[in-house]
Formats: C-alpha cells, structure tokens, sequence
C-alpha cells in the first residue's frame, strides 16, 4: 500500500485538468469575465502546505490581472544563470535493498512515480556512490578488494536493477558517480574508513575509477560526471578517506589521462563536501585550470551557507549540488513542515540563485529508523520516502524536489527575479527550453504573505501560508 499518494503534476498533464477545490490559506485574484485574453494568460498553481494537507496539489489558476503587491516577485528573463541540469537522490544499496523488498505492484508503481515525466515527479538526476558508503545493505565493500579481482557483481544484486527501471521509466535520467573510499590495499592505514590515498597508487586508484565507469557503461548506466572522493576532510568510522586540495588536483590530473586513454567523455568534479570551505575547490580549480575536463565543483549542505558556491560560479566554473540528508527535528511531528521549508530556501532557492544547476539529495529511500546504516546519522536521517515493509510514505524531500522536477526541464535556465530574502518570501524562477516559465516559491515567514508576481508589466496576486512551499507555471504573453 502506499500514503501520500499525491496527485500528478506534470505540466504536460496539468494542461488538461480542471481545478481543484482552493485550500483555504492561499488565495489568487480573480480574471476578469471580460477579459477573455487576460484570463488566458494565468498561471497554473501547485501547493504543499507545511502541514503535508495539500501535497503537490493543482490549485485555480492565477491570472495576470492584478498589480504589484509590495511584495512582488519581479520576473526579469533578460538576467540569464547556468542551465538547469536535474536534480534527484542517491540509490544507496540500503535505498535499492529497501525498494526491492517491495511486493512487484508497489516497486514499480513508487519508480514510476519517482521519475516518470508523464506520470510521476520526473526525478533526473542520481548521484551514484561508487562502492560502500555508510548506507549499506551488509559490510563494507569496493569493487577490487584484492588486487586484480575487479568486479561490480554486489551492486548487480540490487542497486543496478533499481537504476534499470529508474531509467526505464525517464531514459533522460543523468548520472554522477562517487567513490566514499579507494580499495584499502591503495591507503597508507590500510583501511577503508579514514587514511589517505598512498601517492604510488594514484594511477592504480584512476585505472579503478576508469574500469567502474566502463562497468556501468556496461550496464546502461552513463556516468556523465564524476567526483573522486566524497567529502574529502572527513575521515570517519565508515568508508572515507582525506585528501587534501594539492592532492586532489594531483590525483584529478593522472585520472584525466587515463579516462582519455579510454575513450571516454566523463567530466570530473572537483570537492564534493560542505559550503564551509569554498577555498578547497579553488584551489583544485586553480591548480587544474588547464585541463576542460575538470568542469566545476560539487557541495554538501552540512556546513556553511549556498551562497558559498557564488565564489567558484564566478570563477566560470560549474556548481553542482550533490547532497543532503533530512533529519527528524527536535520536536518529530515537526520534522515534515521544518524539512520543506528549509530544504525548499536553501537546497533549490539558495542553492540555484548562487549558481548551482542540480538539486540532490542523499538517500532515495530508508526504512522507518533512518536506515540501514552504519554511520554518524545521529539524529534520524530521512530518504526521499520512507519504506516501512510493503508501504511507502512521500516525506517532504518528495515535494521539495517534485516542485522542481515537476515544472522544470533540463536545459531551462534561471532568469532573474527580485527576492524578499530570509525571513520573507523567497524565489527562483526558470524558462524552459519551451519557452514556459516556473516560479518556485517558499514563504520563510511565520505567518501567511500576500504578494504578486510580475512579467512583462502584467502581475498575477496570490498568497501563501507560513511554510508553504508553490510552483506557478506559465507561458509568457505574446507580444502586442
């Protein structure tokens, strides 16, 4: 069985959909009867509340009739930012063991929900560990733990299939590949969890990474980018390694050969840890500066604020998002409102405004005690579902990300918008390769905000309640 089934919200879907009762705390200004042309040009609306009442539910359309609000999102499609490339999770062997315990109907029914573009929220970008990570099904493991014995057989148990009928149900889906720990037998502790990558194996820890690309290349699964070492200034009780900024630009230079040695266009991605640091990528980037294949950075959201990224989006270089886990808040039946709206200021709003073009979480799905792992997830991390047995609960990281996804294509670009910033009314809005425009939308505030969005002279009113998150979609006016 499944809980919180939500409605569909395709724009391609939506298009066809009469509109559904108006919940009570949002309100949008009414077209005028006379007016048939300006009640045309609306915007459909989507809602989830903090309260998980409404859930990626269609609300009436907002015409373009109104005036600005003192509050107004001012759409300015002349200021252009990095295209959007996708956003999605990570499928964790704990993730896979969980969704291939379900019962047949169940599985693919939550996979097609999870990335179907016509029938569910159109998930489209995975970053794929590499090996172990603290989210495992069983013990820790690489793809050559003896020398010479190189293989990927574990993740053909459970991870593969599910990444099979991901792609199954969206083929567009694009892959980011990451490695937690090179074999231990590369390390100078001898062990998976902590120690450094031994200098006279860099180019046997290349070979590896090269074969692992090739082997999921195999599989069907393409790995477009490629980070070499996840949140390399961690070194914990679970698969990590440290490797310092000279290291890693070191290391990326020797990779670089031998994925051209071998034929293959994989970019590689620099730091992939939290905005704290943001000299660490500068300094890879710097010190890689001549080689294309190293095309940006990578950051994590447990440290620090996104508007760190702004200082390598500004060096020319690519900023992706690569992960965050949800924990259950202080007070659990706060943990849904306080995750959306969180997640939605800082993982797509934060995040997008300074310069990033992927939304990715961490674990796609875990069970009901935040696993299985065997890491530092004090507080209970949550997935982007929650499997407990055969049913299936959407935690808000669903609707952050099903806002996205769900209004916004590969290739749409961020245009300007004025922001209300923290504490208020905050935004990003995109255009689609198609034309259409989204506004992704969160109130911050604790209490419900009137305000109006504005393009090309016209203003559609509206509101929203207190940590409430929306998506407004429309197609910009013909030219008079």
């Amino acid at each position: 069985m499944s809980a919180n089934t939500p409605s569909r919200p395709r724009r391609a879907a939506a298009a066809g959909l009469g509109a559904l009762a108006l919940g009570a705390a949002l309100t949008a200004a009414p077209a005028s009867a006379a007016d048939e042309h300006a009640a045309e040009h609306a915007a459909e609306v989507w809602l989830t509340t903090a309260d998980g009442e409404q859930a990626l539910d269609r609300q009436p359309d907002a015409p373009f009739t109104g005036d600005p609000l003192p509050i107004d999102i001012a759409v300015d499609p002349g200021e252009r930012g990095r295209p959007f490339t996708g956003a999605g999770a990570s499928v964790t062997e704990a993730s896979a063991h969980l969704i291939s315990g379900l019962p047949e109907q169940e599985r693919d029914a939550l996979l097609t929900d999870l990335f179907s573009a016509e029938s569910g929220i159109g998930l489209d970008y995975l970053r794929q560990p590499f090996g172990s990570t603290d989210f495992n099904a069983g013990d820790f493991y690489t793809y050559e733990d003896v020398p010479g014995e190189f293989g990927i057989d574990r993740d053909r148990a459970e991870i593969i299939p599910v990444l099979h009928d991901a792609l199954a149900a969206n083929p567009d889906i694009r892959f980011m590949a990451t490695p937690w720990s090179p074999p231990a037998w590369m390390k100078d502790g001898g062990s998976l969890n902590g120690g450094s990558l031994a200098p006279e194996h860099y180019r046997d820890y290349a070979d590896y990474l090269v074969r692992a690309v090739q082997a999921y290349a195999e599989e069907g699964v393409r790995i477009s980018e490629l980070t070499v070492q996840n949140e390399p200034l961690l070194e914990t009780g679970y698969p990590s390694t440290a490797m310092s900024a000279a290291e890693q630009a070191e290391l990326l230079s020797v990779l670089d050969g031998a994925l051209g040695e071998a034929g293959l266009d994989t970019s590689l991605v620099a730091y992939d840890h939290n905005w704290d640091r943001p000299d660490y990528p500068l300094e890879v980037l710097e010190r890689t500066s001549g080689i294309d294949r190293v095309a940006g950075a990578a950051f994590h959201c447990y440290a620090g604020t996104p508007d760190a990224q702004r200082q390598v989006a500004e060096t020319g270089a690519r900023v992706f998002f690569s992960e965050c886990s949800g924990t259950d808040s202080e007070d659990p039946s706060r943990t849904f409102a306080d995750t959306l709206r969180w997640q939605a200021e800082n993982l797509v709003v934060g995040n997008m405004r300074s310069g990033g073009e992927t939304v990715v979480l961490w674990n796609l799905a875990l069970d009901p005690s935040g696993g299985p792992h065997q890491g530092n997830c004090q507080d209970r991390c949550n997935g982007v579902v929650e499997i407990d047995g055969d049913r299936v609960t959407r935690n808000a990281e669903y609707y952050v990300l099903g806002h996205l996804t769900s209004f916004v294509d590969p290739g749409a670009h961020r245009i300007g918008s004025t922001d209300q910033g923290g504490g208020g009314v905050r935004n990003v809005v995109f255009e689609n390769p198609d034309g259409t425009r989204t506004a992704y939308v969160v109130n911050t505030a604790s209490e419900e905000r009137a305000f109006s969005i504005t393009d090309q002279g016209a203003s559609l009113a509206t509101s929203l309640p207190a940590g409430a998150v929306a998506s407004y979609t429309w197609t910009p006016a013909a030219d008079s």
